[in-house]
């Protein structure tokens, strides 16, 4: 029998050629295999006695449904077309095991940005439509992607779809993405997602339920016999979790300090959504402290990348006469973060290392310590010294946060971090912008709590140079070049590959001396598992590296990433900027790769 609770629903959609009936997860259990088809009633609620009809679409493949490290990402107006979304959603379920999923409760939730009303609509009825028993959803279908990890571990959920992509921009003309959480709320490994890639190349049905659209706009239930849909307020379990992980109390008093400010850049992204409760309601910050905190379905027509480029308003105020003392922001769907003291940038490199070099003072959840940390292999060496000094266990990974979550599955790591913004520890099973921005918070509350008003507060800078002198600095910068033509990055890419085909240990590269070049490849500690070609790497005597990679996360041409990383134990040179500490390195990774010859770019999109 269908029920409501606090939920309305629009008009019953269309049908579409109907199947045999097929059993759901209760009449497997016994229960009557029959099938109803929901109708609405004249008030617009389902009435009684009805249940679900399930409609069998037939459909043919479609081409560059191949998943990244990121999951699916293409233009709108891509996934727009006839049943581009719904040929992956049903590939995945046909990719799970049937036990994953009939029966199962699933999580669905997204950044708030273009087609995801649509989409989210798509989706709840190709999940009914293949036995999946309940969909919990966010409220307006927001929900960060931390936010998607914690929901499915704390309500024991079986996985979860995130719609999103991430830091890429919104709206009719822009990006739009989907990936699949698993059950301990970490992105699906690369065994299911090349069997989605499989099975979107041999599509020929989509199961999908007759049901009608959700209102999303209001918490509350709606059943259809056996399925459910739960709106869920999209903040409340990830508060909650939070307030386990921190000394909110702790970061309370830093806050309402009359010589403290601070300013929270949301980008008009998902964590518009999570800021005035958290920083506001809970910690009392100023309300005004929050910038562009409204979600916005193409982010205020902005770019919500949380780097020295895209988040220009928050680097002209950080850098401004009269900046605040921290200022923060977080990206599209709420994972990445930018960190900035008053005039100073914190890279994200460093930003791990220190969160994890005072973890266990500052932060009640580490308060036993670190079982281990990582690192993504090109995010700079910083977090490998503390792991050192620490006497803890030291990974590194390839880029994508899936790679940790084995780590972290198995005991094994606690803290870890990407030089692309990306921060977070095993509380959830994905990088965290507000945790670490709350990370930070933390660490300067505890720095600062026997501080009294008027006498000069540890600030940002400070603690970033009190690092650099335990551990030396490591300077680091990436270049990334957006959007160059895939045939001409492709060649760059072969040339340096021949270029480490013939290089040997002990060769001189100016001033610099080989230590060795490869290819990365990974073999997973825990379960064995192996990945190759996952970037190009220079390796030089003295610790530094020039490493140049193709990036999967962008939706049209090729994104070429140069990183480049230099160690400094000299503290009267920590000062210096990075760019003028690592020109010579820079020039020579421009010089081996030709780089200017194969793709005609002279200077980069973006500089972190």
């Amino acid at each position: 029998m269908p029920t409501t609770h606090a939920l309305r629903l629009c008009p019953l959609l269309s049908t579409i050629r109907s199947t045999p009936p097929r059993a759901t997860a209760a009449a497997r259990q016994g229960a009557s295999p029959a099938l109803l088809v929901a109708r609405c009633s004249s008030a617009g609620t389902p009435s009684a006695a009805q249940a679900l009809k399930i409609n069998s679409i037939l459909t043919k493949p479609v081409e560059g449904q191949k998943t990244g490290t990121s999951g699916l990402r293409k233009k709108v107006k891509v996934f727009q077309q006839e049943n581009y979304l719904a040929n992956w959603i049903q590939a995945l379920f046909n990719s799970l095991p049937p036990e994953d999923y009939v029966g199962a409760t699933l999580v669905l939730g997204g950044d708030g940005r273009y087609f995801n009303k649509e989409a989210a609509q798509i989706i709840i009825k190709i999940a009914a439509g293949n036995g999946v028993q309940k969909i919990i959803v966010g409220r307006d279908g927001l929900l960060s992607t931390p936010a998607v990890s914690a929901v499915i571990r704390k309500r024991e959920a079986n996985g979860g779809f995130i719609m999103s992509a991430s830091h890429n921009p919104g709206g009719p003309d822009n990006d739009w993405g989907i990936k699949f959480n698993y059950s301990s709320g970490q992105p699906a490994p690369e065994t299911i997602t090349d069997q989605i890639y499989g099975n979107t190349l041999s599509i020929s049905e989509i199961k999908t339920a007759g049901i009608p659209d959700t209102d999303l706009t209001s918490v509350g239930v709606v059943s259809y016999g056996d399925f459910t849909i739960e709106v869920i307020d999209p903040v409340s379990d990830y508060l909650e979790l939070m307030e386990n992980v921190f000394d909110f109390q702790l970061i309370k008093d830093l806050l309402s300090r009359p010589d403290f400010r601070f300013i929270f850049d949301a980008m008009h992204a998902v964590t518009g959504a999570y800021a005035g409760p958290i920083f506001v309601e809970k910690l009392g910050a100023d309300p005004d402290c929050i910038l562009n905190g409204v979600p916005l379905e193409d982010f205020g027509n902005g770019h919500p990348d949380p780097n020295l480029t895209y988040a220009k308003e928050l680097v002209f105020t950080m850098f401004g006469t009269d900046a605040p003392d921290f200022g923060a922001a977080s990206d599209g769907d709420g994972d990445r973060n930018m960190i900035l003291g008053k005039r100073f940038f914190i890279t994200p490199s460093d930003s791990v290392a220190i969160i994890a070099a005072n973890a266990q003072a500052a932060i009640p959840y580490f308060q036993f310590g670190t079982k281990g940390l990582a690192r993504s292999m090109p995010t700079s060496g910083a977090l490998d010294r503390v792991a050192k000094k620490l006497n803890v266990p030291f990974f590194e990974v390839p880029t994508g946060w899936k790679f940790f979550g084995n780590l972290m599955d198995a005991g094994k790591l606690s803290i870890c971090g990407e030089e692309s913004f990306g921060t977070g520890s095993d509380h959830i099973r994905e990088k965290d912008g507000i945790w670490a921005v709350l990370a930070w918070l933390s660490i300067l509350a505890h720095r600062n709590k026997d501080k009294k008003v008027g006498e000069r507060l540890v600030s940002v800078e400070d603690i970033a140079k009190e690092h650099w002198k335990t551990y030396g600095r490591n300077f680091f910068s990436r270049y990334d070049y957006e959007e160059c033509e895939s045939q001409s990055a492709n060649k760059m890419m072969d040339h340096l590959k021949d270029v480490i085909a013939n290089s040997k240990p002990g060769e001189k590269y100016g001033d610099y001396t080989l230590q060795f070049a490869d290819d990365f490849s990974y073999t997973d500690p825990v379960d064995g598992s192996t990945v190759s070609k996952q970037g190009l790497r220079f390796v030089f005597t003295d610790g530094s590296r020039i490493i140049f990679r193709l990036s999967g996360t962008g939706s049209a041409g090729a994104t070429i990433r140069l990183y480049i990383e230099q160690f400094e134990s000299d503290i009267s040179k920590h000062s210096l900027d990075a760019q003028t500490a690592l020109k010579p390195l820079i020039d020579l990774a421009l010089s081996v790769s030709k780089l200017k010859d194969f793709t005609g770019r002279d200077k980069p999109t973006v500089i972190t």
